[in-house]
């Protein structure tokens, strides 16, 4: 692809199946090398997706929501680290164009949809280490470290954070190479381990006024404040795109066996234990993908009304997309826990490495507590209050 002329995708699913095909062939030897997949973040770059949520005006693709979410689901059911950091764009993209005003962020958008730029995220608000300090009426030092930092290694453009004097949390876009912005590279978790999610510093870094998103800024109005919507229904559809992977794998590899020697059929696919087991990660699956497509519409229409949103429309967001995370998670953690009980011992192989599938759902699904989401819906189911905004709900 022309770095200067940007094309319209005509089938975004398309490829991101045909990344996802490319992805699996070395996903599971990835898993444990742990580390940043350059490879396969050039491939994502090369294949015109990172401009999906761009709008048109600024060279981008201007596709739906819908649409950026299943392709996140694509990628995740053969690899969830390269889901989560490609996800994780556009929710900086989405972030931008919340917590500022098309004339600042026009340039950012222009630049990344010609030049297929990667973004990274720096920004996690609850960790305070990062200071802002104002040197100029033009000009802050960022100085200080972030964990989490997912897919901030190999990025070209960073969202960050700090706080200032007052405790005020800002918000910047600077380049990746800014002098005085390094990574530690010290994420080896035991899940998610291709998404660079470790530390960053800051030493010194010059910030400039007009780099930082400061009109409407963060979860400043209602519509603003669809962001942490936006992260948590990534989440569902990484979770739910796991599963699939994980359901998929187990479903191939036990039409080609053998029942159990008690069982009074010869091939595992007539055993009634084995059926009965499928039926349930089935059903799950199904469930998990109604609440989900009911949570994009929901949000679609949210985004559709822009600065007019409601706090109570911004609400039911909220409630449809936490009850869709949560169906996510459970399903998510049980049918990647619960398909060696189908596919037997030979499938835990550290060949196969199929426990990736359960360590990375288990690593993701602790972003932020379930049970807070459990508490949310409860609290609205009894008292019909929706949640409060936050970066996480």
């Amino acid at each position: 692809m022309n770095a200067s002329s940007p094309l319209l995708i005509s089938n975004p699913l398309h490829i991101a199946g045909q990344l996802a095909e490319q992805f699996a062939t070395t996903a599971a030897e990835r898993d444990k090398q742990g580390g940043n997949p350059k490879q396969e973040r050039d491939l994502i770059r090369q294949s015109g997706l990172l401009g999906l949520a761009i709008p048109t005006q600024y060279g981008g693709q201007g596709a739906d929501w819908k649409t950026v979410f299943q392709t996140i689901q694509v990628v995740a059911q053969v690899d969830s680290s390269l889901a989560h950091v490609y996800g994780f764009h556009h929710l900086l993209i989405a972030t931008v164009q919340l917590f500022s005003q098309p004339e600042q962020y026009g340039k950012w958008f222009e630049q990344t949809a010609q030049e297929n730029l990667f973004w990274g995220n720096t920004l996690n608000p609850l960790d305070r280490r990062t200071t802002a300090v104002k040197v100029s009426e033009n000009e802050y030092l960022f100085q200080g470290e972030k964990s989490f930092c997912s897919g901030s290694i190999d990025s070209d453009v960073l969202l960050c954070s700090g706080y200032n004097e007052e405790g005020k949390l800002l918000i910047g876009v600077i380049p990746t190479a800014r002098e005085g912005v390094s990574f530690l590279g010290d994420w080896n978790n035991m899940g998610q381990r291709q998404t660079d999610s470790g530390t960053s510093h800051f030493e010194q870094v010059k910030i400039q006024k007009d780099e930082l998103l400061l009109n409407p800024g963060p979860l400043s109005t209602p519509y603003s404040s669809l962001r942490p919507l936006i992260a948590q229904l990534i989440f569902v559809h990484l979770f739910l795109g796991v599963a699939e992977g994980a359901f998929e794998t187990a479903r191939k590899t036990v039409q080609s066996q053998k029942a159990w020697s008690k069982s009074l059929v010869e091939n595992a696919v007539n055993d009634p234990f084995t059926q009965k087991h499928f039926a349930e990660f089935y059903v799950q699956l199904e469930g998990v993908r109604l609440l989900a497509a009911k949570a994009v519409e929901t949000l679609q229409k949210a985004w559709d009304i822009g600065a007019g949103l409601t706090a109570e429309q911004r609400g039911e967001v909220s409630i449809a997309i936490a009850t869709a995370k949560i169906a996510a998670t459970n399903s998510s953690l049980y049918i990647t826990q619960n398909i060696f009980q189908v596919m037997g011992a030979r499938a835990t192989t550290a060949k196969l490495n199929l426990d990736r599938f359960w360590r990375n759902v288990r690593t993701q699904t602790l972003h932020d507590p379930v049970d807070y989401k459990y508490q949310e819906i409860g609290e609205w189911v009894l008292t019909a209050k929706v949640p409060d905004p936050s970066f996480y709900s």
